[in-house]
């Protein structure tokens, strides 16, 4: 996935192994994951046992939370609770920021 709208330093930082393209900052509490999406991608239910909160910096994400969809466009902030079960769909190129609270 192209990730050229992040900025160069942030392309410079550790690359994410896991099942979406990221550029990595560890930090003591959090995690920032600069992840891009491929247009049409869906990712499976899953939950984390973090505190998460991003925001869309390119495209659109769609969240599934209980079965209710909502739509998140450029700009828009979003927040999942630790162990709250998910799923995500990206109908278009899309990047996000996200940081996963320890």
């Amino acid at each position: 996935m192209n990730q050229s709208h992040f900025p160069e330093k942030i392309l410079a930082l550790p690359t994410f192994k896991g099942r979406f393209d990221a550029n990595k900052l560890t930090a003591e509490n959090v995690d920032i994951y600069f992840a891009s999406y491929p247009r049409n991608t869906a990712i499976s239910a899953h939950k984390h046992n973090t505190d998460n909160h991003g925001v869309v910096t390119q495209g659109r994400l769609i969240l599934i939370v209980d079965g209710i969809e909502k739509y998140f466009n450029i700009g828009d902030w979003y927040h999942l609770k630790p162990h709250q079960v998910h799923a995500a769909r990206f109908e278009e190129n899309s990047s996000i920021i996200e940081f996963w609270f320890k």
